[in-house]
């Protein structure tokens, strides 16, 4: 599940960059890809979500994960709302949104690929200790 949410996060990314590059010429972005965007991060989210909600990421890296990509959204709904305005965004409020955005997709990338591998590996070597002290 959480292979997917990257994907789609991964997705939402380019049509993100695409709408900066509009915003940092003084434009709009078309409403197409400003709805694609939204769609694909609410389905990222949601997947997210669940995985989180199953114990991916464990109590720590899950959540916190989670944590940021709502942060992210929430910039991204008032986002939409001025653009809903006919306003150009802020940059500033552009460049805040797409850091946050992009540190919990780093952060899902780390449960998704690394946390079970670390996590693993860190038994294995308490397992080996525990064996070691014992003879």
């Amino acid at each position: 599940m959480l292979l997917y949410a990257t994907l789609i996060f991964t997705v939402a990314a380019i049509g993100g960059f695409y709408m900066a590059y509009r915003i940092m010429n003084g434009e709009l972005a078309p409403w197409a890809v400003s709805l694609l965007h939204a769609g694909l991060g609410a389905a990222g989210l949601v997947l997210t979500a669940l995985a989180v909600m199953a114990g991916a990421g464990g109590p720590v890296m899950g959540p916190m994960t989670l944590v940021t990509l709502l942060i992210a959204a929430l910039g991204g709904f008032y986002l939409a709302s001025v653009h809903m305005k006919k306003r150009v965004a802020s940059l500033g409020v552009v460049i805040t949104h797409a850091t946050v955005a992009i540190t919990g997709v780093l952060f899902l990338i780390g449960i998704a690929f690394l946390f079970d591998t670390l996590t693993h590996s860190l038994h294995s070597d308490v397992n080996n200790l525990k064996g070691a002290l014992q003879k």
